[in-house]
């Protein structure tokens, strides 16, 4: 069967640097730090101290006081981030098969808060097991994508991914495919987290996995420095609405971009490293260009998973190198967590917005917090990793890499779009 065009026409964002797409994307194109001590809990006796946090995000702004208890807050960042992006896309429900309309998104924990506060309620009170009746609906993964659905009468294909931080790129993926295969016209898709808590942050210190850099929390996320010492958390959504070409053309949709191909791959090598070669991000890579029908020398920037870990980012440039071959060098590389932090299964979607962007506007995001004398020696700096000053060049088609614990791979592509 013939398969049908993609093309982006909504973006919505909650992010560490901006609680909607413009001030998003001008805060990454400056190169801001959403990184400052933590706020949501008392963190002085933690490892570290420090998240990128959203910032000044009043729930009482979005949703009533009685609406808002039913709701955790990874939920309340995924309904803002479509509601933005449902209203840029210029979705009228009067006018659309809202039966051809679906909901997907991705999250790598869900409602942990509302977990964690319920668990430490039973056990101060064991003697009365008394439970908030919203606890299980505010806590599982699926509820966001119904939320969804519910405000806006989306009848058609509904469902919640979770693959760590590939999460939110696989739900991008998945409703690519859906629209491409016409099982849908259009799909409300992304991602959402929420989980600077207490034990969300002592978790990942458990796993030495994230930065304890407490002294300096906007220098922290520092991909391809040889200083890293892990990721910085970060939390938010973000949201892409996907649509079937010819249904947007018809309604008279502005385009962003067209949706050109994704992969998804498994490392198969470790719960929580990197295969030392990036053999899985080989492979993924590969899967999105074969997918895109594309040949590695039309990508011009990739925005990378770039965590900032110390194996992560070598084994991710190694397989761009893999992958690009002598056109690695040609390329513009950068990773938005340097100002976002890490935000977990809503990262592919944020950064995915980063991409259609870049391919937009013809800019490229940095990479921030480099500095001369913190080269890796086992990293090629004559790759352009775009540091810490966005670059204005012809960004014809862009391409976001996610990796997840367990070895999950996801990577899509984003093109100009041209009839």
């Amino acid at each position: 069967m013939e398969l049908k065009r993609v093309v982006v026409t909504g973006l919505g964002a909650v992010t560490p640097i901006g609680n909607d797409v413009p001030t998003f994307w001008n805060s990454l194109i400056q190169g801001v730090s959403g990184a400052k001590p933590i706020t949501r809990f008392d963190a002085s006796k933690f490892k570290t101290q420090f998240a990128c946090e959203v910032k000044d995000f009043d729930p009482n702004q979005y949703f009533d006081r009685k609406e808002a208890r039913k709701y955790d807050l990874f939920s309340m960042f995924g309904i803002v981030a479509a509601k933005e992006a449902v209203e840029d896309a210029g979705i009228d429900v009067e006018k659309v098969d809202l039966d051809q309309i679906g909901v997907i998104f991705g999250t790598g924990i869900g409602g942990i808060k509302t977990f964690a506060e319920e668990v430490a309620s039973f056990v101060q009170n064991e003697s009365i097991p008394r439970f908030n009746p919203f606890f299980i609906p505010k806590m599982i993964i699926d509820i966001l994508p119904g939320h969804v659905s519910i405000m806006y009468g989306f009848r058609g294909i509904n469902f919640s991914t979770s693959s760590a931080c590939a999460s939110s790129t696989h739900a991008l993926a998945d409703a690519f495919n859906y629209i491409r295969l016409g099982k849908a016209n259009i799909m409300v898709a992304g991602g959402s987290e929420a989980a600077i808590t207490d034990v969300g942050v002592g978790g990942f210190n458990a796993l030495h996995a994230i930065s304890t850099r407490n002294d300096s929390p906007e220098t922290a996320s520092r991909p391809f420095s040889l200083s890293r010492d892990g990721f910085v958390m970060g939390e938010g959504a973000g949201c892409l609405i996907f649509e079937e070409l010819e249904h947007a053309l018809a309604r008279g949709a502005k385009i962003y971009a067209e949706v050109k191909g994704a992969g998804m791959t498994a490392d198969a090598h470790h719960m929580t490293a990197p295969h030392p070669e990036g053999l899985g991000a080989i492979n993924v890579m590969k899967s999105a260009l074969k997918d895109a029908d594309m040949q590695p020398d039309e990508i011009d920037y990739i925005n990378v998973h770039g965590t900032s870990t110390p194996l992560g980012d070598i084994a991710e440039t190694k397989a761009i190198k893999g992958v690009f071959g002598e056109h690695a060098y040609n390329l513009n590389i950068s990773s938005s967590k340097s100002m976002t932090g890490h935000l977990l299964g809503a990262t592919g979607a944020v950064e995915a917005i980063a991409c259609v962007l870049s391919v937009q506007n013809d800019i490229v995001p940095p990479t921030i917090n480099f500095t001369e004398g913190d080269e890796d020696p086992e990293i090629d700096y004559k790759l352009n990793f775009t540091f810490n000053k966005a670059q204005k060049r012809p960004v014809n088609a862009a391409l976001s890499n996610t990796f997840g614990f367990g070895g999950h791979n996801g990577s899509i592509i984003f093109k100009k779009f041209a009839k």
